[in-house]
């Protein structure tokens, strides 16, 4: 069962700055991906450390480091040492917790995001904590485990479709948050299609289990709205920056993205609505059929008491 408020045991009594994971303990080793790219050349490969991928940074060209795997503080360290991030930023990255925000620290930007995908193989959402670090020449993007909703940048990326390519470092940020943005889409819609389906349940058998599907929903719901009502105020804040790292001309399309936030929440308030009126519906039926329970044991009564009496003083 997914947790509304992480626990933060291990980082009690540390001072500020601190790197210590907090989150699903994991054991696989952290990969590091590196995308350097500018309007006419493209290279990927993945390196061993944050020193070769350093190695890769250009003033001239874009470079995208990929991180899967937060659960490594010495590379989050390491990282923060070479691109210059404050403790306090790289001790947010390790504590997967965090609320969507955006801090200007002036030669970067931090972005936090919720990251959701349906695993369509488990069926069920996944959910991890998304880090980006935008920078003049460069975007960091910290991720808890391999596997994400980037691969249609990544094509664009290699084929050179779009203007992706001829942009910088803002419209790589603005593309990464606008494919975890509409990806909500696709959670909800299956979503959607859960809660249609109790519906139907709902009026022709409900059962205890159709009960306990409610509140499982409830409680994704829950969670969705914690992740998609801070993010309206991260893209707005993003939208109307002063920030030098953020053209001008990025600002239509952080617009755009706030507009899908915005029917994100409206969704999100919808179902609830929706679940709400089901877990009445489901209470309503119950105690009709109760009644109707009732009712057959009343006249089954009604015939046999008097029997029974009559029976019992014949019978002394």
């Amino acid at each position: 069962m997914r947790r509304i408020i992480p626990k933060r045991s291990k980082k009690r009594g540390l001072p500020p700055g601190t790197i210590v994971h907090v989150g699903e303990q994991r054991h696989e080793p952290v990969k590091l991906t590196v995308i350097k790219y500018d309007s006419a050349d493209f290279q990927e490969k993945t390196v061993t450390d944050v020193k070769e991928a350093c190695s890769f940074r250009n003033k001239s060209s874009v470079m995208w480091l990929n991180i899967d795997g937060v659960h490594q503080p010495e590379i989050i360290e390491q990282v923060g040492q070479s691109f210059g991030l404050h403790p306090l930023v790289a001790e947010d990255i390790a504590s997967t917790g965090q609320r969507p925000k955006m801090e200007d620290f002036d030669d970067y930007i931090f972005i936090v995001l919720r990251m959701l995908r349906f695993d369509s193989a488990e069926d069920e959402t996944k959910t991890e904590q998304m880090s980006i670090i935008l920078g003049r020449d460069f975007v960091i993007s910290f991720q808890e485990r391999e596997g994400d909703v980037f691969d249609n940048i990544r094509e664009r990326l290699k084929s050179n479709k779009g203007r992706i390519r001829k942009l910088g470092t803002d419209y790589l940020a603005y593309s990464l948050i606008d494919s975890i943005v509409d990806n909500y889409f696709a959670v909800l819609e299956k979503l959607g299609e859960t809660i249609e389906d109790i519906e139907d349940r709902l009026v022709t058998s409900p059962t205890s289990e159709t009960l306990k599907t409610i509140h499982d929903l409830k409680r994704e719901i829950i969670f969705l709205r914690k992740s998609v009502w801070p993010l309206r105020e991260v893209i707005n804040r993003l939208e109307r920056s002063e920030s030098p790292l953020i053209n001008k001309s990025t600002f239509v399309y952080l617009r755009d993205v706030y507009d899908h936030t915005i029917q994100i929440m409206d969704a999100v308030e919808t179902f609830r609505d929706m679940l709400s009126g089901m877990l009445d519906i489901y209470l309503s039926s119950v105690s009709n059929r109760m009644n109707e329970v009732m009712k057959v044991l009343t006249v089954i009564a009604t015939i046999f008491i008097p029997l029974t009496f009559v029976a019992g003083i014949y019978g002394m």
